[in-house]
């Protein structure tokens, strides 16, 4: 009974959370449950993950489908939640979502990346031609790895460039491509790396899981320990990566990812040709210039790369310099020499892996040109502390300072404005807004950026030392920076003379300032790059275009690089929904379940934790509009279910009282409910369980009866035959049986034959007691087709419409020459702003140009025809003479525009009877229908547009009136009469109904006549009758 299913409900309500409570970390209750392995804890939709070091029975295909499709709040929090609800809001509501996953190095956020990855390819519908896409989607990762992963002495797969991957989905939510965006490649780690750190992984895997063929045809050994770029850190070896391993799975992913065998031997061949370079060793001849004694490296070189030994040679030992008209070879002295031979190692590896990123991008791209909505994941790297910060320290750190910034603007500034909107009374939550810091380091002409591109560029010489002093001189007295000349006498000590001291979000980090010029400039002598563009590797010859020879220009500093790409992923970001994913890394060495309180502590507050919790523990963890809460909940209340008759706000009201929601628990928006404490929620959640499987149990009992009732064959023929009969009559219980079925298969055949576009006009006959209901579907179809129509017309192609439609209403079956016109779209202006005289563009007083087209003027008195200028603007017409203003016409004083409804071009602008104005102005113009249509818009005149026939009167000026005569004339041309009137030949277009609708022309004559009256005649050939053709409505 009711009574019974609302003491369950209310029973449900008091004990909730017990089953939750084992099962789950709520609401950042407790972090060190991770020693429980229960590693994440939300704090509102924000996902809290704890790294465990080790691997955990959490991510089954059980568990994937246990939370596909599950409200957010239904289970305990995990990685999976947040992936499916991006997910099912992203199918539901069609906008573009992405997961912002965060943390410092050894976080765990390139293992959240991938395992959101593979929640998709398990849990998105798909087919045999989208499991393609999914296995390039996921194999994509391994790829990346290898090329732009390392361990660090924090993470032993550190990522060393940062990653969004765009993640397209169709309209039935399956995964149908993929895009990838890479930022900032460590370079640098090519050719040195800190001790306990090793080089990229894709090094370690050749050597180790490559076959002895493919060693021999690179000129590769097996031992790391023979290669200098591989062993300066000095572990080679790692106990807990398998090189060996991970190579088969590279191999794989690089055959699924639709490498060819070409691809992959001279994507081999540069990956050993940097190990070969790491191995050339300088030595100092007499004149001590650099010189290379053991030829065997460069040989191997020469061959992988497919260049000119003794061109390569001669290019690492010497430098071309331009002299004027001609170019000098100035040879390199040792230390010269090694710079070049990592500076072009670090351009081969830098570029081969942008062209990685693109070959997959070309593999992942979807050629469907429909709209996809995408989920984009942004894995980068993390806050980095080391014990000497360089210049990828400084980059890495401004990055996280931009993330930290997007996320105060989405997150704890959003939603204390949503309180304000909502009428929720609320205290504002203090919090650390670090657009200070950011400024700091991006500000134009005076952030660290551009002094650091300032001391680049600028002639002379510029070294590291002299960038400290302009930072000291322009920066100095910022809060957020220090240096040890202007730090107190405490801080001194810890601040060397090269280092500069910024205060980040995250904490205080000091970074060294030697090596800073040289990594921003990243520049790579000409006559190497020459070598390199003329390889006959084909990636090399990709990356290192001919091209980049003929330009002298210098390029962007590596800093404005990463800082344009990092405003660009920012935009991108902005456009989309976002979930968040914060990782919290538990200990400095790894170890499972060990729990360093103070690194937490540290981490808890650079990552703005405590903020998020403050603002949702005083604020409110769930929001929804009222509609939706009502829609999901309304089966727990009497009164709302199954309908609710009233305004959404008034049923959830209803609603929360009948369940016994208290006055502290909850608000009442404008739009929406706000619920402050999860456990409300859950038992709310938890009461909709019981209540579902109630209404199930219901169904089932219903329908169990109805099968033991069940007719025989027979009757149900009888009943089938007596339908039909009475077919005609309104819905009884003789014919509702036969109407339902006739219903059912002519919406199931009308359902594969809806028109699929908006000039489609079939439509499936239906049954006589279908009619109306067919003509309701028909409409609402239509509607439908026109609104997707709608949604696809871009803003550029909006606007042409309008000005058509503008033209439609004020010419269609008017003037001649209109229906041609239809087709031949309107051009935003005829003139640029650089066409036009400085002196006009000047009196014109900074007013933006909307159109200008050049016309002819003809004289008000001797119709004396005289080339012209017509500009508008939003509030003026002006006829324009070289640099001078002939007449100005203000859009408020515009009387009106005539023109006349033959084919010609003579357009009158009427202008009020005033000591500023001349008179009317007469003017021709080529292109008549865009000239009138859009002084008409800007004037917001449309009304005052005159299509006449036989004459056209105008004022001359002193009281004085004109009128032009249309006349037959046997070609074009325009003259003066002898009698002094200036007269228009026009052709006039004819339209005569054939088969074909062939167009002819006939001459049509247009006279003006200078006269006090309007004694004017109109003569014209016999007409034929003018068949309208559709157009613009």
């Amino acid at each position: 009974s009711e009574k019974e299913v609302e003491d369950n409900t209310d029973a449900n309500m008091e004990g909730a959370l017990i089953a939750r409570d084992r099962v789950g970390v709520q609401d950042f209750v407790l972090l060190d449950s991770h020693t429980k392995n229960l590693i994440y804890t939300y704090i509102g939709t924000l996902l809290v993950s704890v790294n465990p070091y080790k691997e955990l029975d959490i991510y089954t295909v059980t568990q994937m489908q246990l939370y596909r499709g599950v409200n957010f709040f239904e289970l305990p929090p995990h990685l999976y939640a947040i992936a499916d609800n991006a997910y099912r809001v992203m199918c539901s509501e069609y906008n573009n979502h992405f997961i912002l996953i965060s943390g410092e190095s050894g976080a765990g956020k390139t293992e959240a990346s991938k395992k959101i990855l593979q929640y998709y390819a398990v849990t998105c519908p798909t087919t045999e031609q989208l499991q393609i896409v999914r296995d390039r989607l996921l194999l994509s990762n391994p790829v990346l790895e290898a090329f732009g992963n390392a361990k660090t002495l924090r993470n032993d797969n550190s990522s060393r460039f940062g990653k969004y991957m765009d993640i397209q989905f169709d309209f039935k939510g399956a995964p149908v491509g993929g895009h990838i965006l890479s930022y900032l490649i460590e370079k640098s780690r090519v050719v040195h790396q800190n001790h306990g750190e090793r080089n990229f992984h894709i090094f370690y895997q050749l050597l180790e899981g490559g076959d002895k063929d493919l060693l021999c045809w690179l000129g590769l050994e097996r031992n790391p320990q023979k290669y200098a770029y591989l062993i300066q850190g000095r572990c080679a070896k790692v106990f807990s990566i398998n090189d060996k391993n991970d190579w088969k799975i590279v191999r794989k992913a690089f055959s699924i990812i639709d490498f060819t065998e070409k691809d992959l031997e001279h994507l081999f061949g540069i990956v050993a040709s940097v190990l070969h370079l790491g191995n050339i060793q300088f030595e100092e001849d007499s004149n001590g210039h650099a010189i290379i004694r053991n030829g065997t490296q460069i040989k191997w070189i020469s061959k992988l790369l497919g260049v000119h030994l003794s061109i390569l040679q001669e290019a690492l030992t010497h430098r071309k310099i331009e002299a004027r008209s001609e170019e000098v070879l100035s040879p390199l002295n040792v230390d010269l020499a090694f710079y070049a031979r990592d500076a072009v190692a670090k351009a081969i590896y830098g570029r081969t892996f942008t062209w990685l990123v693109n070959k997959i991008n070309g593999s992942l791209a979807n050629k469907d040109s429909t709209r996809k909505t995408v989920i984009g994941l942004l894995d980068i790297y993390g806050f980095e502390v080391l014990d000497t910060n360089s210049f990828e320290q400084f980059c890495i750190n401004y990055c996280n300072e931009k993330l930290q910034q997007l996320l105060i603007e989405m997150t704890l500034k959003a939603e204390q404005e949503e309180y304000e909107l909502e009428g929720i009374e609320w205290e504002p939550i203090p919090y650390f807004n670090n657009k200070i810091i950011c400024d700091l380091v991006e500000q134009k002409h005076k952030g660290i950026i551009s002094i650091l591109d300032e001391e680049c560029l600028r002639p002379g010489e510029a070294t590291d030392l002299s960038f400290l002093e302009k930072l000291e001189e322009k920066v100095g007295d910022h809060a957020h920076f220090v240096t040890r000349k202007l730090a107190d006498q405490k801080t001194r000590k810890s601040i060397d003379w090269v280092d500069f001291r910024l205060l980040h979000y995250a904490g205080e980090v000091t970074y060294c300032a030697v090596g800073f010029l040289e990594k921003n400039n990243d520049l790579l002598y000409r006559n190497l790059k020459e070598v390199l563009c003329n390889s006959k590797n084909g990636i090399i010859r990709d990356c290192f275009l001919l091209s980049e020879l003929d330009n002298r220009r210098r390029p962007e500093t590596v800093a404005t690089q990463f800082k344009n790409s990092l405003m660009s992923l920012i935009e991108i970001l902005m456009s989309k929904e976002p979930s968040y994913v914060r990782c919290i890394k538990p200990n400095e060495n790894k170890e499972p379940g060990k729990f360093d309180d103070f690194l937490i502590r540290h981490q808890v507050k650079y990552l703005g934790l405590m903020e998020h919790l403050r603002v949702r523990r005083a604020g409110f963890a769930y929001r929804r509009k009222y509609e939706l809460f009502l829609q999901r909940y309304k089966s727990l209340c009497p009164a709302t279910w199954p309908h609710w008759h009233g305004p959404a706000a008034e049923g959830v009201e209803r609603l929360i009282k009948h369940l016994g929601y208290k006055p502290e628990e909850y608000k009442l928006g404008r739009t929406k409910i706000f619920i402050r404490f999860p456990k409300t929620l859950f038992a709310t959640e938890d009461a909709f369980e019981i209540r579902k499987h109630l209404l199930v149990s219901r169904l089932q009992a219903k329908y169990k009866g109805c099968l033991g009732k069940r007719d025989s064959g027979l009757d149900a023929f009888c009943r089938f035959i007596n339908g039909f009969i009475n077919r005609k009559k309104p819905l009884c219980p003789e014919n509702i049986e036969f109407v339902r079925l006739v219903q059912y298969k002519y919406f199931m055949k009308l359902r594969d034959h809806v028109p699929k576009n908006v000039l489609d006009k079939s439509w499936l006959r239906p049954p006589s007691i279908l009619e109306e209901t067919s003509e309701m579907l028909k409409k609402i179809c239509i509607r439908n087709l026109v609104r997707k129509y709608c949604r696809g017309v871009t803003a550029e192609r909006k606007v042409q419409l309008q000005q058509k439609v503008v033209a439609s209403a004020v010419f269609r079956g008017k003037k001649e020459g209109y229906l041609q016109s239809i087709n031949q779209p309107f051009v935003d202006t005829r003139l640029k702003e650089n066409d036009i005289n400085p002196k006009v563009l000047q009196l014109i007083q900074g007013e933006k140009i909307k159109y200008a087209t050049p016309v002819v003027k003809y004289d008000r008195n001797g119709f004396k025809a005289r080339e012209r200028l017509l500009v508008l603007t939003q509030s003026s017409a002006y006829v324009v003479e070289m640099a001078k203003i002939k007449q100005k016409i203000d859009y408020a004083t515009l009387k009106g525009i005539s023109t006349s409804n033959l084919s010609d071009g003579i357009v009158v602008i009427h202008v009020p009877e005033d000591n500023k104005q001349k008179g009317d102005v007469i003017l021709h113009c080529e292109h008549i229908f865009e000239v009138v249509s859009k002084l008409c818009m800007l004037a917001n005149k449309q009304n005052l547009v005159k299509v006449v026939q036989g004459s056209l009167r105008f004022r001359i000026g002193s009281g004085k009136e004109g009128t032009m005569v249309f006349t037959v004339g046997q070609e074009s041309q325009i003259f003066k009469a002898k009698n002094g009137q200036l007269t228009v030949v026009r052709l006039h277009l004819r339209l005569w109904e054939r088969d074909s609708h062939s167009l002819m022309l006939s001459p049509c004559r247009t006279q003006l006549s200078p006269s006090k009256g309007p004694v004017v005649q109109v003569q014209q050939e016999d007409s034929v009758p003018f068949t309208e053709q559709r157009c613009l409505t």
